[in-house]
């Protein structure tokens, strides 16, 4: 879950998820808007988790984002469903205003082929070790309540106090601030409440990796340092 605050769901969750909705024969609809073509090191992140779902949602990727471009895929069941029911009223009656635009289907076409020429989700998989080994790191610092992630996605959660994860109060703005602080030193991360997460190109380098979480753990000193000179802590409560 990415705008949730990059929460990693536990082994095993998604297999009883699974059970309960073939049990009372419920569809599988996957969001992959951000885990598809390639961020967890799959062409999508159902892959990874052994999933089986009866839609997906895609987007950004699917044009690597250089234009605005949606999609939804259906298996056999649900597209013969769909048909049948078309027929009775003569068409497929759903659309929108710029459903199929050519502009967008022409970037996502070259960004597939891209994606295949170049072994894009290849290269991106074998730098996720590096990746999630720098990510958790970051667990260490005084300022962090959890380091996690999974494939080239990362969160990096603050809390007032390390050993319980007693959380600032919101009205601080922790989070924000600290984002700024990070990106001062010219790494730009999404604060999501007080988890700062971060998602890098897919084509990023190990150098590159490296130089992302040395400016990452430089912005969280700064961060610190601004918890410790204001007394946020103190103002966190008990």
């Amino acid at each position: 879950m990415g705008a949730g605050g990059l929460i990693v769901p536990p082994e095993g969750y998604f297999d009883h998820v699974q059970a309960v909705l073939a049990k009372y024969d419920i569809l599988f609809i996957v969001d992959e808007v951000i885990t598809g073509f390639g961020r967890l090191g799959t062409r999508f992140g159902s892959e990874a988790f052994g999933l089986k779902p009866d839609t997906i949602s895609i987007a950004k990727a699917v044009t690597s984002a250089y234009a605005p471009l949606g999609a939804v895929t259906v298996s056999e069941p649900v597209y013969h469903a769909m048909l049948e029911e078309s027929r009775k009223i003569g068409a497929f009656a759903h659309g929108f205003t710029y459903g199929g635009h050519p502009l967008a289907a022409a970037i996502a076409l070259k960004a597939l082929e891209i994606y295949e020429r170049d072994d894009i989700i290849g290269k991106a998989r074998a730098l996720i070790p590096r990746f999630q080994m720098r990510l958790k790191a970051l667990g260490e610092h005084p300022l962090v309540g959890e380091a996690r992630g999974m494939g080239l996605m990362g969160g990096v959660e603050l809390v007032a106090d390390k050993p319980t994860k007693r959380p600032f109060p919101p009205k601080l703005f922790v989070g924000t601030r600290a984002s700024m602080l990070v990106q001062d030193e010219g790494l730009i991360t999404r604060p999501i409440g007080d988890t700062l997460a971060v998602c890098p190109p897919l084509i990023i380098t190990e150098a590159e990796i490296e130089e992302l979480f040395d400016r990452f753990k430089r912005g969280l000193d700064r961060a610190e340092a601004m918890v410790a000179a204001e007394g946020l802590r103190a103002a966190a409560g008990p």
